[in-house]
C-alpha cells in the first residue's frame, strides 16, 4: 500500500538548526549557480553597473569544486546568446570548440540506419553557425570574465537553504554546514554555513535544484504551469583513431535500441580527435525494468556506431537530467524577492536538443530587470516583474513557443507518427503557418507513467566487455566523483518502508536501474531486502527525485564541492 500523500510530500522542506551562529554578507544580487544561466546573468549584471557607473555587488554561489565541475552537455551551442553577451569573444579566446559542419540525422533499427536528407530537416533542426564543444570549460571561461568584471565567486559552497525576511520574501540564501557527521552531529572540523543576502536572489541550480524546487512550492510557481517532464542524459567522451575524426560532424540519432519509449541518441566529433556520444532516455517511459545506462551501452554496439569507437579509449562519463516540458512547462518566473532562470525554470529546446542559449538570455534578461529595479532605489523584496514580461517578447521566448508541441507529440502519438507530427508542426511554423496548429499540447509526471513490474518483461542487457561497453562502477569512476566521507546522506527517504513495501514489491526495485551511477542497491539483510544507498557514488543527476514511483527520494545538496568533476565535459 502507498503511503498518504502527507508522507509522501516531495516539496517539504529541510530545517536545518545550526550549532553555531552563521556568519553574513550582503550583496545586492545573489546568484545559486554558476552554470551558464547563472553566470550569464551576473557578467550581465556588472555590465550595466560599470556602463551606468551604478555601484552594485553580486556573487555567485556554487556548490561544484570548481566553475564548471558539474556542467554537463552534449553540447551544441548556438552562440546567439553568447553574440549578445559578449559580442568579442572570439577576440577573446572563448573555448567555442568546432564549428559544426556537417549535421546529420539517423534512424537506427538493430542492424542498420537511414540518414534523413538534410534539406528535409526543418531549419530549427539545422546547426548552421553553432559550434560542438565542452561547455563545463566555456563555463569556465565564463567564470573568468565575470570575476574580471567585479563578480564575487565561491565555488564549493553548497547553497542549502532559502532565507525569508519578516514579509515572506526571500532575503537570500545560507550555504551548507560543514563538517557535519553521518548522524548529524558537528565533527571537530565542524564550520557553520554562512548566510548570502541580498535584495535580490536568483535561483539557477539547474535541472531540479533543491532550492528551486522549495521555492516553487512556496510561492506556487507551478500553478498553471503543465508539469515538467524530462529525460536523462547519459555522456562518454573519447580519444578516438584520428583516421575516423571528421571535425564538426554532428549526428543525432532516433529508434534502436528503444522500442517502446521515447529518447535518441547523439555522437559529436569535437576538437583534439576527441568524440562525445551519448544517449537520452524520456523518464516518461513505463517498463520499470528499463535501464537508460544499459540502453546507452546498447547504443554503443549499433553497427553504423561501434566501428568509430573502436580502437579509441573513454576518458570521460557523465550523466544527468534533462528538462523536456519546454514552453508549458515553465513556471512562473518571479516571486518575492527573486527569480528562477536556466534549467531551474527549463528553457530546453528539444527539437534542437538544446538549451543553453536560451538559459543564458534567460539570466541576462533576469538581470535587467533587477539592475533597472535597483537603479530606481528598489531594496528588494519585490517581484521582478520586467523580467517575464520581457521574455514573452524575446527570440528565446518565439523560439520556445514555435517548438512547444514536440516533445508531447512523441508521448501523445508514438515515436513513429509522433515525429511525422513535430516535422509537420515545425515546418508550417518555419513557413509562418504555425496558426494552423494553435493548439497546445500537455504533460503527465514522469513518476506517474511507471507501470508495476507485473506488466513488462525483465529487459536481458548483455554484459559489458570492457571495450565498448562498460559497467556502471568503472563509469562512475570517470566521472572524478567524490563527496567526503561521514557526511549525512544527501539521498533521503520520506519513508523507510516504501523502497521494500512498495518499490520493490510493485516494481521490483527501479532504483537500482533508473540511477545510471549505482547508488541504490537492493540487499539481503538477515534475510530481508533492504535498500542500500551508495551516497558517495552520486553524479547529482537528480533522475531518483524525478522517476521514483512514490516520490519518496529527496536529492538535497550534500556538502560543498562534493560530486563529480567532469574534464571537458
Amino acid at each position: 500500500m502507498i503511503p498518504d500523500s502527507d508522507t509522501l510530500n516531495p516539496e517539504a522542506e529541510p530545517a536545518p538548526a545550526p550549532v553555531e551562529p552563521r556568519d553574513s554578507m550582503e550583496f545586492d544580487v545573489v546568484i545559486v549557480g554558476g552554470g551558464p544561466a547563472g553566470l550569464s546573468a551576473a557578467i550581465r549584471l556588472r555590465q550595466l553597473a560599470t556602463e551606468q557607473d551604478f555601484e552594485l555587488t553580486v556573487c555567485v554561489v556554487e556548490k561544484g569544486s570548481e566553475i564548471g565541475a558539474h556542467i554537463l552537455s552534449g553540447a551544441v551551442l548556438d552562440p546567439i546568446a553568447l553574440d549578445e553577451l559578449i559580442p568579442d569573444w572570439r577576440s577573446q579566446d572563448a573555448p567555442m570548440g568546432e564549428p559544426v559542419t556537417n549535421n546529420q540525422h539517423w534512424f537506427l533499427t538493430k542492424g542498420g540506419k537511414w540518414s534523413m536528407p538534410h534539406f528535409t530537416l526543418p531549419a530549427m533542426m539545422h546547426n548552421d553557425g553553432c559550434y560542438t564543444l565542452s561547455l563545463g570549460n566555456l563555463t569556465r571561461w565564463l567564470g573568468t570574465q565575470a570575476e574580471q568584471l567585479g563578480v564575487e565567486i565561491f565555488p564549493g559552497f553548497a547553497a542549502a537553504e532559502v532565507l525569508y525576511n519578516d514579509n515572506g520574501a526571500v532575503r537570500g540564501i545560507a550555504t551548507g554546514d560543514l563538517g557535519v557527521n553521518s548522524d548529524g552531529t558537528p565533527s571537530a572540523n565542524f564550520e557553520p554555513g554562512v548566510e548570502l543576502l541580498a535584495k535580490y536572489t536568483f535561483f539557477a541550480e539547474g535541472v531540479r535544484g533543491s532550492l528551486s524546487q522549495q521555492v516553487m512550492a512556496r510561492f506556487g510557481l507551478r500553478d498553471g504551469a503543465q508539469p515538467q517532464t524530462h529525460g536523462i542524459g547519459i555522456k562518454e567522451l573519447w580519444d578516438i583513431d584520428p583516421e575516423k575524426h571528421s571535425p564538426g560532424l554532428v549526428i543525432h540519432t532516433q529508434g534502436w535500441p528503444l522500442t517502446d519509449t521515447v529518447g535518441g541518441g547523439f555522437i559529436y566529433h569535437q576538437e583534439n580527435h576527441q568524440l562525445a556520444i551519448g544517449f537520452i532516455v524520456a523518464l516518461d517511459y513505463q517498463n520499470p525494468y528499463l535501464s537508460p545506462f544499459e540502453e546507452m551501452q546498447r547504443f554503443k554496439t549499433h553497427p553504423a556506431i561501434r566501428p568509430m569507437l573502436e580502437g579509441g579509449r573513454r576518458v570521460s562519463y557523465g550523466a544527468r537530467a534533462i528538462n523536456e516540458g519546454g514552453l508549458q512547462s515553465i513556471p512562473k518566473l518571479v516571486f518575492p524577492g527573486g527569480a528562477l532562470i536556466g534549467c531551474s525554470a527549463g528553457f530546453v529546446n528539444v527539437p534542437r536538443i538544446k538549451g543553453s542559449h536560451n538559459a543564458m538570455k534567460s539570466g541576462m534578461l533576469a538581470a535587467d530587470a533587477a539592475f533597472e529595479a535597483l537603479k530606481q532605489g528598489g531594496q528588494g523584496g519585490d517581484e521582478l516583474g520586467n523580467y517575464p514580461a520581457a521574455f514573452k517578447t524575446s527570440w528565446a521566448y518565439k523560439e520556445l513557443h514555435r517548438a512547444r508541441n514536440a516533445r508531447p507529440a512523441l508521448t501523445k502519438f508514438g515515436g513513429f507518427l509522433g515525429t511525422l507530427y513535430s516535422g509537420l508542426d515545425l515546418w508550417l511554423n518555419a513557413l509562418g503557418l504555425g496558426f494552423l496548429f494553435p493548439w497546445t499540447f500537455g504533460h503527465h509526471d514522469d513518476h506517474a507513467a511507471l507501470v508495476k513490474a507485473a506488466n513488462h518483461l525483465k529487459i536481458e542487457y548483455p554484459k559489458p566487455d570492457g571495450k565498448i561497453t562498460f559497467d556502471k562502477l568503472s563509469s562512475v569512476y570517470l566521472s572524478n566523483t567524490n563527496h567526503t566521507e561521514n557526511q549525512p546522506c544527501h539521498l533521503t527517504l520520506k519513508n523507510a518502508t516504501v523502497p521494500t513495501g512498495v518499490n520493490l514489491a510493485l516494481y521490483d526495485g527501479p532504483e537500482a536501474r533508473f540511477c545510471p551511477a549505482g547508488v541504490y542497491e537492493f540487499v539481503e539483510d538477515n534475510g530481508a531486502p533492504r535498500l542500500q544507498i551508495n551516497a558517495q557514488n552520486c553524479v547529482h543527476c537528480k533522475t531518483c527525485d524525478i522517476k521514483d514511483a512514490t516520490q519518496n527520494i529527496t536529492w538535497i545538496t550534500p556538502e560543498g564541492g562534493g560530486g563529480p568533476n567532469y574534464p571537458n565535459m
